[in-house]
């Protein structure tokens, strides 16, 4: 559940999100790119890196 307000209508809320903003669809993806392709982390650590930070978050991991 989004803790903001998603614009009704149907689909899934996290396309309803981008549906408002498609520009930021292209920084995050620029990001996500930079994360994979271009860190030095072994993948276990980074994949314990984002367990952390989506349990500082409050998200279900």
């Amino acid at each position: 559940m989004a803790r903001i307000d998603v614009p009704a209508g149907e689909g899934l809320e996290a396309s309803r999100i981008w549906e408002a903003a498609p520009h930021l669809g292209e920084g995050l993806h620029a990001m996500s790119m930079a994360v994979y392709e271009k860190v030095s982390l072994p993948i276990r650590e980074r994949e314990a890196m984002r367990m952390r930070i989506a349990q500082l978050n409050r998200c279900h991991v």
